[in-house]
């Protein structure tokens, strides 16, 4: 109902599972490697816990998504089963073919054995089996003592069937239990996924409104954002709830920007006066709730706006891009492009119009930006220059936020003037809700994220440093020098040892890159280009400039 009101395309606090709006912290990159590590181990136990909304499925979704073709999947998502009827539904899973006309009785005799049999059957044709159980929490010991025996059947290099244990953190004081300690000895992975942290809760708010279309300021002050954090406890699924209501809120009374207030009112409605604020009871704040206050625009924008509403919401960023906008943005304002990132001594309010004067030829805005990369560059072809000196150029026409949020450099904006014609400032610093330009002269003007984009289509270019002996494609099959550069950034992002022999662009390696891909919010198409290249460089720490850092004015 709010969502136009803020200028979103749709309401971006919804706990369905929409996979635009991923967002993956540190904490859930941690547990997908737990995961892929564990697909990896030779079969046995893997066990992911967290709390309740913590993001455990988000996070299957993404294990599932990266298990290779020759791998069949099992899932049991509502274990309260029996021994018997967890069985069956292990072999309809499996899609293990059952005698139909044999009656089946209580013998778990009866779908060991079909069961030994496919897992022998796949292996010897080099297919692992996975079979992973949400939920475990709720699995009896008898069950799991059940699914401990699954696993003994195995070669001399490896069980045959890998099991994935996903629950909330009691599954955890389950398997310590004295009479589980052999199932306990046979888990080769465990992670226990945490809460957000304060800042990660900011950015998992702005990366959910970025996909949903917001272009200006996020609506949550900063108190708001910090009380977000605190009533939610960093959880995903109740910082969801408590922004969603807070909107809805901010929405009744006509305001644009959620303060604390708002937040601990929402939180009431949301979490039930048991969690309401000590502060709030104490005063007698006495206000009526958030729906009843809104009950008249409801039925308003019933009549009015709901058509409008989904017709706007209908579009929506691609996962990719939804993925990539989670990357954390740095603060923004700075007078000068340097190397390293820099604060500001001081606040500036950002500007509600851009009025900078810019630059009249990208040539000149790229050779200003060249000096940040301490690289003088020619005057007629800059890009022809840099390539001759280990630096590429990179253009997007439509890389918008995200990418720039992502990329975290200097970099060149194409925006219009009143009559339609393009100028070039250079971009120095990006916030949540402005950006720090510099155009014609030096001069700098920090404005708006919303004044920048009803000049700015989505153009921009910047440079990036290339690794030894690059020369703009590195295909599939390739060998040499970039392509062992790749290897070891890869392996060194994925805390492994690094690759001591020369190595080739095979599928394995493909792989690798592309699970790096995903774990930095990028398509994961296993392809080396330039901006998985530019994130190998944040990795391998060559040196190069990033935006600016800066206190921004609420």
């Amino acid at each position: 109902m709010y969502a136009k009101f803020f200028g979103l395309r749709q309401e971006p606090f919804s706990i369905a599972p929409d996979p635009r709006y991923l967002f993956m912290s540190e904490r859930h990159r941690e547990a997908l490697a737990h995961l892929l590590y564990g697909l990896r181990g030779g079969g046995g136990f893997v066990l992911l816990t967290g709390e309740i909304g913590a993001g455990k499925t988000t996070v299957c979704r993404c294990f599932l998504e990266q298990i290779p073709k020759r791998c069949n999947v099992a899932y049991i998502f509502n274990p309260k089963l029996t021994v018997i009827e967890l069985l069956r539904t292990v072999c309809e899973e499996f899609r293990i073919p059952l005698d139909a006309e044999r009656p089946r009785g209580e013998s778990v005799k009866e779908y060991l054995d079909p069961i030994n049999e496919f897992l022998l059957k796949t292996h010897a044709v080099g297919q692992n089996n996975v079979l992973i159980i949400d939920e475990a929490q709720n699995l009896s010991p008898e069950v799991l003592e059940q699914l401990r025996l699954l696993t003994n059947l195995e070669t001399s290099e490896r069980k045959l069937l890998q099991i994935i244990l996903i629950g909330q953190p009691e599954l955890r004081d389950m398997l310590a239990r004295p009479e589980l300690e052999q199932l306990a000895q046979r888990v080769i992975a465990r992670y226990h996924l945490k809460a957000l942290s304060e800042s990660e809760t900011v950015q998992y708010i702005r990366h959910r409104l970025g996909v949903a279309g917001l272009s200006g300021m996020v609506p949550f002050d900063r108190a708001a954002r910090k009380r977000i954090h605190e009533l939610s406890r960093g959880v995903p699924r109740r910082i969801n709830l408590l922004c969603d209501r807070s909107l809805l809120g901010a929405y009744a009374e006509g305001r644009s920007r959620v303060n604390r207030e708002m937040v601990d009112h929402a939180s009431a409605e949301v979490f039930g006066e048991a969690e309401r604020p000590l502060a709030a009871a104490v005063s007698g704040i006495n206000r009526k709730p958030v729906y009843a206050a809104a009950a008249g625009l409801l039925v308003g924008a019933l009549l009015f706006g709901v058509v409008s509403w989904v017709r706007d919401g209908g579009a929506g960023k691609t996962a990719a891009a939804a993925a990539a906008s989670a990357v954390p943005a740095k603060a923004a304002i700075a007078a000068t492009v340097a190397s390293q990132p820099a604060t500001a001594a001081s606040a500036v309010k950002p500007a509600a119009t851009l009025t900078l004067d810019g630059l009249r030829s990208e040539t000149q805005a790229l050779r200003e930006l060249a000096a940040a990369w301490k690289t003088p560059l020619a005057e007629t072809d800059p890009c022809s220059t840099a390539a001759r000196q280990q630096l590429q150029c990179f253009k997007s026409d439509d890389g918008g936020l995200a990418m720039l949020r992502a990329l975290d450099r200097p970099g060149v904006l194409t925006v219009y003037d009143d009559a339609g014609k393009p100028v070039y400032v250079l971009l120095m610093s990006l916030a949540a809700d402005s950006a720090t330009l510099r155009g014609a002269g030096g001069a700098t003007q920090t404005v708006l994220l919303s004044a920048l984009a009803k000049s700015w289509r989505g153009e921009f270019a910047t440079l990036w440093r290339t690794p030894p002996a690059y020369i703009g494609r590195v295909p599939v099959g390739q060998n040499g020098p970039v392509v062992d550069w790749v290897a070891q950034q890869v392996a060194r992002a994925q805390g492994e040892a690094l690759p001591t022999t020369p190595g080739t662009l095979d599928a394995a390696l493909q792989e690798r890159i592309a699970n790096f891909q995903l774990a930095h919010g990028l398509k994961p198409d296993g392809r080396v280009g330039p901006i998985t290249l530019m994130h190998l460089n944040r990795v391998a720490g060559v040196d190069e400039p990033r935006l600016l850092t800066t206190v921004a004015s609420n």
